[in-house]
């Protein structure tokens, strides 16, 4: 049995306030009023100010002396450093997946991929709900391979990525009408890759899909820059 404690209420206002920012209902620069979230949340300003150092660790604010929490610019040093580490954390838990279990073991999580497939096809879906059920079923397909692969260092690194990554992939799916499609390929082919149990395969989806959504957020961030 694992225990799991409650989420405290600082990390509630956490995941209130970064969903906003992540789905960029609070803009970049956007200056986060501790008294106005506290009045609409019915919180004390002390568990809104524990909740915005939450969210700076996370690298969605930034706290500055006199000027209180803004909501942090996304720059092209941020979006490569994220997608450095994190491409590669990825790909440490495919190899680590396919390499540890047999192509009969990987059946359910291929079937779970494909299940997926199916939901993000939905001619019901549309706009933001589309794009928070692809984030939110990468991140699931992620954590069926945590459970397989039980790295616990992996799990964590990989779950502390999540805030900054979904902002990422918020940005490109708003810009790009495509990226739903190519989520809906990169499930495709990582299924193909885990039903065969192609290690090179798997590494080569997850790779191109990282450096395709890299290029993808980098065009949106360079010309926001240019036109500032």
């Amino acid at each position: 049995m694992q225990f799991q404690a409650p989420e405290s209420l600082s990390e509630q206002i956490a995941q209130f306030v970064g969903q906003r920012i992540i789905s960029g209902q609070l803009a970049p620069g956007e200056r986060i009023q501790e008294l106005k979230v506290a009045g609409e949340l019915d919180v004390s300003r002390g568990s809104v100010r524990e909740a915005l150092l939450i969210l700076e660790r996370r690298h969605l604010v930034e706290i500055f002396p006199r000027r209180g929490a803004v909501v942090s610019q996304l720059t092209p040093n941020l979006v490569n450093g994220l997608y450095d580490i994190y491409i590669e954390l990825l790909c440490m838990l495919g190899r680590n997946l396919l390499e540890r279990w047999s192509t009969a073991d990987l059946a359910g999580l291929s079937k779970e991929i494909s299940d997926l497939q199916i939901v993000l096809t939905s001619s019901q879906l549309k706009g933001r709900e589309s794009w928070e059920k692809a984030i939110e079923a990468g991140f699931n397909i992620m954590r069926s391979a945590y459970r397989m692969v039980a790295n616990p260092f992996l799990e964590e690194t990989l779950e502390n990525f999540k805030p900054a990554i979904s902002r990422t992939y918020y940005v490109a799916m708003q810009a790009f009408d495509g990226e739903l499609s190519e989520t809906i390929r990169l499930f495709q082919r990582l299924a193909g890759a885990s039903t065969r149990g192609d290690v090179a395969g798997l590494d080569q989806a997850l790779r191109e899909f990282g450096e395709h959504q890299r290029q993808q957020v980098l065009k949106v961030v360079l010309e926001k820059e240019h036109t500032a």
